[in-house]
């Protein structure tokens, strides 16, 4: 039976809230009455556009047995409305020489275009149609779940480093549900069906639970007339939508994931740090610790380098990143990879080093000072790019940051000593914070993880 249209009839929506933009802000940003979220960034370079429509729902909002289901709908989201065919939706963004993709993440799913700017009329219309009038026929989901379920078979059951980080995950996020894999477990995608996807859209896919961001060859005038007489058509579903989600517990213990399979290739050691993200961090923490990764592990500069690969001999490439888009939490992890005659022990004992002398000894100045002109620039040329900062500015106000708070950035950043770097490290790259994943080349598949409890005085352990 079709979907009931959620879009009918209704009166024309009275006017949005006036365009609100501060002194020196980039972006204007306003509120349809149906609660949906406009941010426009102009940029007048080239007469093109990017539009990103961003919910606020991912992995991490699913019920509990429907693992995946947000990043199923969000496949089902391109087979048709009543006015757009089946598997016609990016076809048609192609014949109007645009193009268009999406994504699911824990926090987030987001479905963007590219195209001229006199084509983004018909593309918003297209986007705010299947906001509130999906079609889904039996066919169509069954059809879908094989293709998610050969996806999955594809990028991680065939993969030991994506089930090395499958696990890994899970031994962090004990409780939370971080720790379920964005694309489902597979004997729960198997289960899905028409009705979880549409319960799913039903609940999340409301004008006041979505972002429209439009950067580009765009006045914010312009912009809000036309999601007036596109997206403002559309009726609230009813109050805001509330992300309420199990805490995860306090961790007294490391955690070890190993991995033995023979489709693996070199040795490789991966260690995970649960801090906190930008969303969720005290004033000035994500900050540090942005600052913190850049230092420790960006690049053949970064100290995770220097002292595997290039001091101790210890890998054959080293690096890190730091995971800080979440709403709840984030990620900051190291990896190591072996050369011909690296060992597990030694890339594992050497990153410890590593992280021991960052928890103790800080960093320099001149590091920092250097790490800061790093990301400034980075921002820079993110700056240079419509699309990019389509996704900066979408990312943060997802997760409840503010353009305030994207604007801002810079100066935080600025605002960074050598005592908060050192003072993250001490708080966050913690033991009982951590899981350390091994991934070996075996000739039979094993899998193990183990708990080791933190030394406390006393107990005969320094």
């Amino acid at each position: 039976m079709p979907v009931a249209a959620i879009a009918a009839e209704v009166e024309e929506a009275p006017s949005a809230t006036p365009t609100q933009e501060k002194s020196g802000q980039k972006a204007a940003e306003f509120t349809l009455d149906n609660g949906l979220d406009v941010v426009v960034i102009p940029d007048h370079r080239a007469p093109v556009v990017t539009q990103m429509v961003w919910y606020k729902a991912g992995a991490a909002d699913e019920p509990p047995s429907v693992s995946g289901i947000a990043h199923f709908l969000e496949h089902l989201m391109f087979k048709g409305t009543d006015t757009i065919p089946a598997g016609q939706f990016s076809k048609i963004v192609a014949r109007k020489g645009g193009d268009d993709n999406a994504f699911t993440n824990q926090d987030v799913t987001a479905y963007f275009q590219r195209v001229a700017k006199d084509r983004l009329a018909s593309v918003m219309e297209m986007e705010a149609d299947r906001m509130a009038n999906l079609r889904l026929s039996e066919n169509d989901v069954n059809t879908e779940r094989d293709v998610i379920l050969e996806e999955r078979r594809s990028r991680v059951d065939n993969d030991p480093s994506s089930v090395l980080q499958e696990q890994m995950m899970a031994a962090l996020y004990r409780n939370h549900p971080y720790g379920i894999p964005i694309i489902g477990w597979e004997h729960e995608i198997k289960e899905l069906d028409r009705d979880d996807a549409l319960a799913f859209y039903r609940q999340f896919y409301a004008p006041e639970n979505a972002i429209l961001i439009v950067a580009g060859d765009v006045e914010p005038d312009e912009v809000r007339d036309l999601a007036e007489k596109t997206f403002g058509k559309i009726p609230r579903r009813g109050p805001d939508i509330e992300r309420v989600r199990p805490a995860e517990p306090e961790h007294d213990a490391a955690v070890s994931v190993i991995l033995e399979d023979p489709r693996a290739g070199r040795t490789t050691v991966q260690r995970y740090y649960a801090v906190p993200s930008y969303a969720s961090a005290e004033p000035g923490e994500a900050e540090a610790l942005d600052l913190l990764a850049r230092i420790a592990a960006h690049g053949t500069t970064g100290r995770v380098y220097k002292r595997l690969v290039m001091e101790d001999k210890a890998a054959a490439s080293a690096g890190g990143w730091y995971s800080d888009s979440g709403l709840d939490s984030g990620r900051f992890g190291f990896y190591a990879i072996a050369g011909e005659k690296n060992t597990s022990e030694e890339m594992e004992d050497a990153i410890e080093k590593v992280v021991v002398e960052l928890r103790e000894k800080g960093v320099t100045q001149e590091e920092l000072d250097r790490a800061r002109a790093g990301l400034l620039a980075e921002y820079i040329y993110t700056s240079d790019s419509i699309s990019r900062m389509a996704r900066q500015y979408g990312w943060r106000l997802a997760v409840g940051m503010s353009v305030e708070d994207v604007e801002a950035w810079p100066d935080r950043l600025k605002a960074v000593t050598v005592d908060d770097v050192r003072n993250v490290a001490q708080k966050y790259l913690a033991d009982e914070n951590s899981v350390t994943g091994i991934l070996k080349p075996a000739p039979k598949h094993t899998s193990s993880v183990r708990e080791k409890p933190v030394p406390t005085p006393g107990n005969g352990k320094s």
